[in-house]
């Protein structure tokens, strides 16, 4: 599958390795090409440039957004939560329209410094902001609960069997998702909540999964549901 990922963070390059990893055409949209792979210096979290990430990574393409957004069958955003809807105007929703949104972004505000808060929250959410803007695209929000190394190998943690949610109005667009993170990622357990409403829970869940990683000192963990 032609797979269009935007965003060049730690998410991005976590889902565009393991994506290409399984034969599918990647191409990462990015807003500068040419700023990107300019820049040399390490991420906020100690990560090498994206540079270095993406010459030893064979077959993922880089492009601007909107290449990126009409290159995929399936598009994915991996942009800061503060970014998306700028970065999504900018690829433009003749090349999203009537194609599936993964949404992994969540709305983290960092301006007081750590911890972040949510700059949406309770009433509204930004997978809701997101739909509201592009109606005619098929939102479905997930993977925006974990780290992004457990995002594409859940295994890492008690061999998988814990959850990740999914939120979106298209119940089809919903359950070939559910189907990706089962084949493409080994998830064991899925929980649909329900319409893209929803994603304000599991956006919610940021600020207690903040303190988590702080208190356990890794961000390998992960919640499970038990009934």
């Amino acid at each position: 599958m032609k797979i269009g990922i935007l965003g060049t963070g730690m998410v991005a390059q976590a889902l565009g390795g393991r994506l290409a990893s399984l034969g599918h055409d990647v191409m990462i949209g990015t807003r500068d090409v040419a700023k990107t792979l300019e820049r040399s210096e390490k991420d906020a979290y100690g990560n090498p440039p994206f540079k270095e990430w993406h010459r030893d990574i064979s077959g993922v393409k880089l492009e601007d957004f909107a290449q990126a957004a009409a290159f995929g069958e399936l598009v994915i955003n991996a942009t800061a939560g503060s970014a998306s809807l700028a970065a999504l105007d900018i690829a433009g929703a003749s090349h999203l329209n009537g194609k599936i949104l993964i949404d992994v972004a969540n709305p983290l505000d960092f301006s007081q410094g750590m911890p972040p808060s949510l700059f949406v929250c309770n009433t509204d959410s930004l997978g809701e902001q997101i739909q509201r803007g592009f109606p005619e695209v098929k939102v479905v929000k997930t993977l925006n609960t974990i780290n992004a190394l457990l995002m594409v190998n859940p295994a890492q943690v008690a061999n998988g069997d814990h959850h990740i949610f999914v939120s979106g109005n298209d119940q089809t667009a919903k359950d070939k998702v559910i189907g990706y993170l089962k084949a493409w990622f080994g998830w064991k357990h899925v929980i649909d909540l329900g319409d893209i409403s929803s994603a304000r829970g599991t956006e919610m869940i940021l600020p207690i999964w903040v303190r988590l990683m702080g208190a356990l000192q890794t961000p390998m963990f992960n919640f499970k549901i038990l009934q």
